[in-house]
């Protein structure tokens, strides 16, 4: 994708396989292409690299071949397949319930994006909620503030899971064209990703784009070594800093 954008190419920008002409090209694009935004949130979770969740199965694993040989547009298209049986699966039905995972053997670490609660009372009710899943986290939550740049505000919502902690973010009063990421500090300094995402130029919680941004994604940290989580842009600056 060196002279042109593909819708398809979303998967690799969430996970972060796309080279830098790709990547920059395709960041352009998420400000006017509402389809790969809206996919993109789906895929949030997924640049957290949350632990604890296993490689998934496919045909060529019960062919008896390794995951080992998988290269980006495989992992890529395994994760694509994983989110439609799991919509498929979630049809009729009024439980969100399902998780899609894929394994990168050759990296050591596990990639994967959560779309179901876990937080022991069940899960969430399809037809009750005309919002995304960051959004339903947020509001279910009792949100912690953050202290943000001139004219930022926002908060988080977390939540202690078997593999970590899950964190649900609202951010206001942002324009753009910005890359941002959501990073968790630990109490001995240790920063890890938990997602990243686009914001476009029209912004988000500002005048003529009133509505705020909501992304969600996991930390393999439990909640009690966690100092705070910072937003900030591609650029270095601090957005929002939430002190946990």
């Amino acid at each position: 994708m060196t002279s042109r954008v593909e819708h398809t190419d979303v998967g690799a920008y969430a996970l972060g396989i796309l080279e830098e002409p790709d990547r920059t090209a395709f960041s352009d694009h998420l400000a006017t292409c509402r389809s790969c935004a809206a996919e993109l949130q789906e895929l949030s979770g997924v640049a957290g690299a949350l632990a604890g969740v296993g490689p998934l199965d496919d045909e060529r694993d019960d062919a008896g071949g390794g995951s080992g040989d998988r290269g980006p547009a495989e992992v890529v298209n395994l994760l694509r397949r994983r989110k439609a049986a799991d919509r498929r699966a979630r049809r009729g039905t009024f439980v969100i319930g399902a998780a899609a995972a894929v394994t990168l053997v050759a990296g050591g670490i596990a990639v994967g994006t959560s779309i179901s609660g876990e937080n022991g009372s069940g899960s969430v009710p399809v037809g009750h909620s005309a919002h995304g899943p960051a959004e339903d986290a947020y509001r279910a939550g009792t949100p912690v503030a953050g202290a943000g740049a001139p004219g930022v505000t926002g908060g988080l919502v977390l939540e202690t899971k078997g593999w970590g902690t899950h964190a649900a973010l609202e951010l206001r009063g942002v324009k753009g064209p910005l890359e941002c990421e959501l990073v968790a500090v630990s109490r001995t300094g240790e920063r890890r990703v938990v997602t990243g995402w686009a914001v476009p130029e029209r912004g988000y919680g500002v005048p003529g784009s009133p509505e705020p941004l909501y992304v969600h994604g996991g930390v393999a940290w439990e909640r009690p070594g966690i100092d705070r989580f910072e937003v900030r842009t591609s650029g270095g600056d601090t957005l929002l800093t939430v002190t946990v």
